[in-house]
């Protein structure tokens, strides 16, 4: 407290803040100069590499010196002063040699302690300049008296701040000169005034001035004169190169990282300068070595250390000269056979300042076509696997979400709710079912790798199919201002057959597309009946809008993949261009066409045609609702093993209508262990979960029913992998069924009404 005390005395009382802030700006800027020139002095050849450390080395003493002496003189003293002219030299010359001691150091050295070396003989030639330069003054009739505790603890704080600024790393970050500049300067500014602090000043009537020491105005004209001058020249030619190189360096780097190749540049000194992405990946076993300054030969032995080069075993030092040997040559070419059956071919090139471009390209396929063509075979093997995993795991991950819409939408259906809350209901009910069905059509591996798709044959509602589709997009029309018309010829207003799920895709991507297009004015969709030229009775949808529109060239690719109408709705609009191609598909699959009328800026128009199959409508089915159990049955008791919480609560809410004992868990661990506490009625297994997985409890728990003599509880695989894989190993396992999430409320609710007859059926 003592110290500090001192401290802020001697800052507040003791010196003049404009001259305690220009010392500051003064050491900053000098040193923020100096920590910069030794960046590019670490990035430039031998011969350019002194020249800008001995610029380096006198732009920061001189500024850590001449802060020194405005420090100086801005303390406050009635005591008239002058200065050593040779003290004052002597310690000008000492900074600025222990600067250009550190700054070597540091350049031709490697590692955390070599910087932290550098840096501590920087700090003691600052020092050491410090106290010289306090002997310098001159106090006629006065002399100068050191607390010593006051001293020790200056030193050492301000020491502590200059070897925290050992980040003097060779990364190109844009923080490196700002923290080092920071530590720097704090290091120096404490050093100052907490020495400056602990000064006290006692009568010396023997002390006299002479004839050659310098007044105060004297050197006050000479540091800010001459500092100001080489700092401010330092300052502008650094900060020119720096923005000179900086642009050069971002355009040749571009150009490089563009490059097919892997390329390397290394100074006359064989030191990395600068290299692409491609050289890493061609090399990646020293990838992690990779940095601006290591050494060819210190990458070579990285590698021979792994044992990658082949032809390096057992005379690995021997090789290394080998290499470097031939390294240096104006040109040379090298095939060379590395671990793993890989073959590099390396050329290397001098320039004319003795650097060296190393080009690397993998030849390994053309040095060994057998081994490239068994590599492709398993490399395709390995993609399909690839394939089948990610279509698991996306049928798993979407079904899941999906499964609580479906499964929450049936439950609230039960609910009391008011007209248009049930309307909305079902349109998200339909549009759950529809995404349903057209998941399980994306994510069936078997018709994407045969290329079929089958269509459903069976009747639907065409007049409530037309509405489903056009609804979910009334809301963004409104909200874009546009008017939204939905007409349904009465003679359309009829069962037909067909595919509802692939009728709804067209139409909701005719409708859709129309909304997008379309900024101000109308969207219609009309559904009518007419007939072909052959008299045979048609359904024709019509799509038409206001929007944008598109002319004749256009219209010839339109309906072509990945095409939209030109580039400029590409860049507004966004898309893929696929869903017309698919919707011509789709309709050419089910016997009919589409097509479209427009013109440029006056919308368009896509008519669907398609047969008109009629069909009776059929019984309704029963419900969730409707489906009960005998109140006599006893309650009974059903696990329920799912690692997600939402469908957990999807299977209580549908649940909760029957008399059921509802037992749930989150793992398969958990689910064996509550088996063997416990008999079920019924066990609703989930397949991926944590801790242990579906398969495997079902399998455990089918080992305890044999081991102890227990029957055979009913299991359904309830889980949202619904591959015929996933089915099949459900089944191997010992699962009676298999329920594909999301699934339909009344097929769950039917297996609890009759777990015993699920048992049977799937027995027999």
């Amino acid at each position: 407290m003592t110290l500090l005390n001192a401290f802020v005395g001697s800052l507040v009382v003791h010196h003049d803040w404009r001259l305690m802030l220009l010392a500051t700006a003064m050491c900053a800027a000098g040193l923020a100069t100096c920590f910069a020139l030794i960046g590019m002095a670490a990035q430039s050849p031998s011969r350019k590499r002194a020249l800008l450390a001995g610029a380096a080395s006198l732009v920061g003493g001189l500024a850590v010196w001449a802060a020194q002496f405005l420090g100086m003189l801005s303390y406050r003293s009635d005591a008239v002063t002058r200065y050593s002219t040779n003290e004052t030299l002597l310690s000008l010359a000492l900074v600025v040699l222990s600067f250009g001691a550190a700054i070597g150091l540091y350049l031709n050295g490697r590692g955390r302690h070599v910087f932290l070396i550098a840096n501590l003989l920087a700090f003691l030639g600052v020092a050491a300049m410090h106290f010289i330069s306090m002997a310098a003054l001159r106090i006629e009739g006065g002399m100068l008296v050191w607390d010593a505790p006051v001293v020790a603890g200056t030193v050492l704080f301000g020491m502590s701040c200059g070897v925290c600024s050992a980040v003097w790393t060779r990364r190109q970050t844009w923080w490196r000169i700002p923290l080092n500049t920071a530590l720097a300067t704090l290091s120096v500014i404490v050093l100052h005034f907490g020495a400056m602090s602990a000064v006290a000043m006692m009568p010396h009537p023997t002390n006299a001035f002479t004839a050659a020491d310098i007044s105060s105005s004297g050197l006050l004209v000479w540091v800010v004169g001459g500092a100001t001058v080489v700092v401010g020249m330092a300052a502008i030619v650094t900060g020119l190169r720096l923005w000179g190189r900086a642009t050069s360096l971002d355009q040749l780097r571009e150009a490089i990282d563009t490059m097919p190749d892997g390329l390397g540049f290394y100074d006359a000194n064989d030191r990395l300068l600068i290299w692409n992405a491609r050289y890493a990946e061609v090399n990646p076993e020293v990838s992690a070595a990779l940095d601006v300054g290591v050494r060819f030969r210190d990458m070579l032995q990285l590698g021979v250390d792994q044992g990658i080069y082949e032809d390096a075993i057992g005379r690995e030092q021997e090789w290394i000269e080998e290499r470097l040997t031939a390294r240096r040559r104006l040109s040379n070419s090298k095939e060379q056979k590395i671990a793993g059956g890989r073959w590099l071919r390396v050329q290397d090139r001098r320039t004319a300042e003795g650097g060296i471009v190393t080009v690397v390209n993998d030849i390994t396929e053309l040095k060994q076509d057998a081994e490239a063509l068994a590599l492709a075979r398993d490399a395709a093997e390995a993609a399909n696997r690839a394939k089948s995993e990610f279509l698991a795991n996306m049928s798993h991950e979407i079904r899941t979400p999906l499964n609580g819409v479906i499964g929450l939408t049936q439950a609230l259906a039960r609910t009391e709710l008011a007209a248009d809350q049930r309307e909305m209901l079902e349109l998200i009910q339909s549009s759950g079912q529809t995404l349903q069905v057209l998941l399980s059509d994306i994510l069936d591996l078997a018709r994407v790798e045969s290329g079929r798709l089958e269509l459903a044959d069976e009747p639907f509602d065409l007049s409530r199919a037309v509405h489903d589709a056009a609804q979910l997009y009334a809301t963004p029309a409104q909200d874009k201002g546009l008017q939204f018309f939905v007409e349904v010829d009465p003679a359309a207003a009829v069962w037909v057959r067909g595919d509802v799920v692939r009728l709804k895709q067209i139409l909701t991507n005719l409708v859709s597309n129309a909304v997008k297009f379309t900024a101000a004015g109308f969207v219609s969709l009309t559904a009518s009946v007419g007939t072909d030229p052959t008299g045979q009775a048609l359904l024709r949808f019509t799509v038409e809008d206001t929007g944008v529109g598109f002319d004749g060239a256009a219209k010839a690719r339109l309906f072509t993949r990945f095409e939209q109408a030109d580039g400029t709705i590409t860049r507004r609009f966004g898309g893929t261009g696929l869903g017309l191609a698919i919707c011509r598909q789709l309709a050419a699959l089910m016997h009919g066409d589409l097509d479209c009328e427009s013109e440029p800026g006056g919308g368009s128009a896509f008519i669907l045609t398609l047969p008109l199959v009629p069909a009776e409508a059929p019984a309704p089915a029963e419900s969730a609702a409707e489906i009960s159990m005998d109140p006599a049955a006893p309650r009974l008791k059903i696990l329920v093993a799912d690692d997600h919480p939402t469908n957990r609560k999807v299977v209580e809410l549908i649940l909760a209508q029957v008399p059921v004992d509802l037992v749930s868990v989150e793992d398969g661990a958990q689910a064996l262990e509550a088996c063997r506490n416990e008999p079920f009625d019924l066990v609703l297994m989930d397949m991926q979960m944590p801790v242990m997985d579906g398969l495997t409890a079902v399998r455990e728990i089918r080992l305890h029913e044999t081991t102890h003599g227990l029957p055979r509880a009913p299991i359904v695989m309830l889980t949202a992998n619904a591959l015929p894989d996933h089915i099949a190993a459900g089944r191997a396992a010992g699962a009676d069924r298999h329920l594909s999430k999301p699934f339909d409320a009344t097929e769950l609710l039917s297996l609890v009404i009759d777990p015993a007859g699920l048992g049977r059926s799937i027995a027999a």
